[in-house]
């Protein structure tokens, strides 16, 4: 059996987890007692708002590639291994990292990068 659709299913698994880890992140921002004071901010609530949109959009557009290009049992075991990873990942990182702008703004940005990525592998 022959798995020519590895170099998809990596992509699509990275993407996954770079979007499990921004949701890991950004739900730690809620409610908004939680939050920074530099994110209660009318600018800070505008990024908070941003990254959110970005990752979503990057979700959406890996999903899509996956639907496309890999087979679905494979993007299942792939994508639910990174939603269980994604924890792990995100537990020895700084907390001045993960609840801050940094870490929104990282894993948003990366998870945006991957996605216009698939988008013109797929496209």
């Amino acid at each position: 059996m022959s798995l020519t659709y590895w170099p998809e299913l990596l992509l699509f698994m990275a993407a996954v987890l770079l979007v499990a880890l921004y949701g890991l992140t950004v739900s730690g921002h809620f409610p908004i007692e939680h939050r920074a004071e530099r994110l209660k901010s009318a600018s800070g609530a505008t990024l908070m708002w941003g990254t959110m949109t970005a990752a979503a959009i990057a979700g959406l557009i890996a999903v899509a590639f996956a639907w496309r290009l890999i087979p679905w049992y494979a993007a299942v075991i792939g994508g639910g291994g990174m939603l269980l990873f994604a924890p792990l990942l995100l537990q020895p990182l700084p907390d001045s990292f993960v609840n801050g702008r940094r870490g929104l703004v990282a894993f948003a940005g990366a998870s945006a990068l991957l996605a216009i990525a698939m988008w013109r592998i797929a496209g």
